[in-house]
């Protein structure tokens, strides 16, 4: 079979299942599942994952033109604006918040009041940059005593995208030397020289000196957290595509090719590349996001400027070839070994795990479904770009 055949199987597979899902859930704002049903965070809006469900609606709507899609996703974006008017719950996470909701819908429909709403979020995640440090601080205090206001994490690689759109919609080039700055950073303290990336970076706030880093979700300092890995990667080639600087894509290449020398003969990827060797918690999740990098890697190679080691043409086509290949194989093994697709359960992916250290692990996680659905849809020709 093809490629192109079986991802069209799959995502006939996907549009069938979700239109049940998505009237079942139309007024929800999910997270997990509970028995199989998504569970509600409308009354935790500020949950960093909580514009996922809208976009996988734009994503369904876009392929489809069903408006069942749009409706939830406008419903989920107007319950986002409790969100965006509590300023303890505003931190680094707008990206993912808004750019799956309210600029997907401005993108799609023109929505004025989605692009307000876009520009909020943009303006609080570009105030969270610290001058001195050049990195986009992290979380908000906690309460516990710690002080993390020096704080920034990988993560915060695929929130840059929201800094991009602005800086395209107005060409005020502050959103994008506050999006390459951070970027700057995060290439030089999170990705070490083996391609392997920290989670957490700690810098004195105060004179932008590097302090540590810190395990975070993965299972301890100087560990491989594959989820983290995933946001490398990705996140590095969206600062390539909205940029074209080289470096960018140089970084993004050798995240990857140690991404590359990790992946397990099954394609189903550990919690940490790093864990136990006796240790088999999984996380679907990462290898879903990780496939939508190595796609868009792929693509990058093919049209790169002919700069530094990519003067061989023969060295493209085998880094294209080879990024390519391996998103292949996680979502096959995704779609054949880790994907729920009975119409009675709500989620797609399952062994999917939040963090190392987290009591539970391998169970159901709102956005490996949303990039699981977007790989596939990168195959089929039918996604709606968002980031």
């Amino acid at each position: 079979m093809s490629e192109k055949i079986w991802a069209e199987e799959i995502s006939e597979k996907i549009k069938e299942k979700l239109e049940v899902v998505a009237t079942r859930s139309k007024d929800k704002v999910p997270y997990g599942t509970k028995d199989g049903i998504f569970d509600d965070q409308s009354n935790n809006i500020c949950w960093w994952t909580n514009g996922f469900w809208g976009g996988m609606m734009w994503q369904l709507y876009h392929a489809t033109g069903k408006e069942i899609y749009r409706e939830n996703a406008e419903k989920l974006e107007e319950k986002l604006d409790e969100n965006l008017m509590r300023y303890e719950g505003m931190d680094h996470d707008s990206g993912f918040k808004w750019l799956t909701t309210a600029v997907a819908n401005y993108r799609l429909t023109g929505n004025k009041a989605s692009y307000n709403r876009g520009r909020l979020a943009t303006d609080n995640l570009a105030g969270r940059f610290n001058p001195v440090g050049k990195f986009i601080r992290a979380w908000n205090d906690w309460g516990d005593g710690r002080v993390t206001t020096g704080w920034a994490i990988i993560d915060c690689m695929m929130n840059l995208p929201l800094l991009y759109w602005a800086y395209e919609e107005t060409e005020d080039y502050r959103y994008l030397h506050t999006a390459k700055m951070h970027a700057d950073t995060a290439a030089k303290y999170f990705v070490r020289e083996d391609g392997s990336v920290n989670h957490i970076v700690e810098f004195n706030p105060e004179t932008g000196e590097y302090v540590k880093s810190h395990g975070g979700q993965g299972c301890g300092e100087g560990s491989s957290w594959t989820r983290g890995q995933a946001w490398a990667l990705y996140g590095f080639t969206l600062s390539y595509m909205h940029t074209k600087e080289d470096r960018y894509l140089q970084c993004a290449r050798k995240v990857a090719d140690y991404f590359l020398s990790q992946i397990p003969q099954t394609g189903l990827l550990p919690v940490d590349f790093r864990q136990p060797a006796d240790c088999t918690w999984e996380d679907s999740t990462a290898a879903a996001i990780a496939s939508c990098g190595l796609l868009e890697l792929a693509k990058c190679m093919e049209g790169a400027e002919l700069t530094n080691d990519l003067t061989d043409a023969a060295v493209k086509e085998n880094g294209k070839t080879t990024y390519h290949n391996a998103a292949l194989k996680m979502l096959h093994a995704l779609a054949e070994k880790r994907c729920n697709w009975s119409m009675d359960c709500d989620n797609l992916l399952e062994k999917c795990t939040a963090a190392f250290h987290d009591k539970e692990h391998e169970f159901t996680i709102i956005y490996g479904d949303y990039y699981f659905i977007e790989a596939i849809f990168k195959l089929t020709g039918e996604e709606f770009f968002i980031w």
